[in-house]
């Protein structure tokens, strides 16, 4: 199993005051699913991404990656962690305006050797479908393709995991479209597990499995399959 949450919490203090984001969640998601985390605001779903991605602890609980109990890791061994095996796909893109879509890229890169880092560029540029504006910046790009190439930089350290965390938020429906389109080929041609963080049932449906969250609980668990076999029975019943 390549992740395996155990009863995970996790409370923020807000002065004297307790909120409990995650209250005992239980997960496992093997390599090569596609997985959507879906749910309206303040159910968790965000903080459940954070734990998965290594960038918040649980207050309790344990959470397995690959085996190894996260928990027990130093702050070092879990940069490293970030760095290699896990992926970040942001809603806002985070790309820096004044330098090219190359240069974003190569990012996650410049603390390594400088070696093939070009060329490793181009290549998760070329995954997108970005190659030919490798040298545009983010402002003579459109909202869809700098989503591509926030998904090129999350991919350039070729990690196992994907974490996209609303992905199609701020686009319009086509390039919605087109961003799920890229991240379902990652996961069905290269075998990569992604995990879509969302609000949006159509962008949750292009997933392979839903995993519905309230109040900082997990309250579904399904394949994308079996719900949509259920809505047709419904609708059979109903005319």
């Amino acid at each position: 199993m390549l992740i395996h949450l155990e009863d995970i919490t996790k409370i923020y203090k807000m002065g004297q005051i307790e909120v409990g984001a995650l209250q005992g969640v239980s997960l496992d998601i093997e390599e090569g699913e596609m997985v959507a985390i879906m749910g309206p605001s303040g159910s968790g779903k965000s903080t459940l991404m954070n734990v998965i991605g290594c960038l918040d602890a649980p207050t309790d609980g344990k959470y397995y990656l690959d085996g190894q109990e996260i928990g027990s890791l130093s702050d070092n061994r879990l940069s490293e962690i970030r760095g290699r095996q896990i992926g970040f796909v942001f809603q806002t893109y985070n790309l820096l305006p004044r330098m090219s879509a190359r240069a974003n890229v190569e990012l996650p890169l410049v603390y390594g050797s400088a070696f093939g880092r070009k060329r490793r560029a181009l290549e998760a540029l070329e995954r997108v479908g970005l190659a030919d504006r490798a040298n545009h910046k983010p402002t003579e790009m459109s909202g869809g393709q700098q989503q591509r190439v926030g998904i090129a930089r999350a991919l350039v350290k070729r990690p196992r995991i994907v974490l996209a965390d609303e992905p199609t938020g701020n686009l319009d429906s086509q390039s919605s479209e087109d961003i799920m389109e890229v991240l379902k080929g990652l996961n069905k041609n290269e075998g990569q597990t992604v995990i879509v963080v969302t609000h949006e049932l159509d962008v949750a449906y292009e997933t392979d499995r839903i995993v519905s969250m309230l109040d900082g609980q997990i309250v579904g668990d399904s394949s994308v399959a079996r719900l949509k076999a259920e809505s047709e029975a419904r609708g059979a019943v109903t005319t």
